[in-house]
């Protein structure tokens, strides 16, 4: 049987979706000397993300001034918005928007597209990606989390491990977020 693996890290996000991805970027944008990793449990980024969005650009544009240049795909603007009631046998439109369902200035995108660009920009940025890694269980040191263990691959169904078995990594780190 392998000997499990460790690795250190300053920062550990779980989870590589906007909001982990967003976090990866904003902290190393803060501190370019933290090591930062990401953890995703799909094998590549944004492999589990598959609807679309309205998404607001307002936050992307405060933490990438430059995501038009970087190729951010946000690229089909709202043109109109329209409330419907629907019945079993009816629809009904409603002849105003009310503000909050307002989306002028926002974007319909596909949320697995620009999960895969941001992750890319994660990475580049200096951060690194570990997709197919799902964290299986918390380290925890007295009442301190202090990183995440993968998940063991090769188990058969019966939770044995096969021939091909090898334990999960342990990931750990000084800051833990899950996301």
């Amino acid at each position: 049987m392998s000997e499990r693996e460790s690795l250190e890290v300053d920062v550990l996000v779980v989870g590589g979706g906007p909001a982990g991805l967003a976090a990866a970027y904003h902290l190393r944008q803060l501190k370019k000397d933290l090591s930062i990793a990401v953890l995703e449990k799909g094998k590549e980024i944004g492999a589990h993300i598959i609807s679309g969005a309205v998404m607001d650009p307002r936050g992307l544009d405060e933490l990438m001034p430059d995501w038009k240049e970087k190729g951010g795909p946000i690229e089909n603007p709202v043109e109109e918005d329209q409330v419907v009631f629907l019945t079993e046998n009816h629809k009904f439109s409603l002849p105003i928007v009310p503000p909050p369902l307002r989306n002028h200035g926002n974007y319909i995108v596909s949320l697995n597209k620009f999960t895969r660009w941001f992750g890319e920009q994660v990475e580049k940025n200096g951060a690194d990606i570990f997709a197919g890694f799902a964290g299986a269980e918390l380290l925890i040191d007295g009442d301190t989390v202090t990183g995440v263990r993968t998940g063991d691959k090769g188990i058969d169904k019966s939770g044995n491990p096969r021939g091909n078995f090898e334990p999960g990594i342990d990931i750990h780190a000084k800051i833990t977020i899950l996301a």
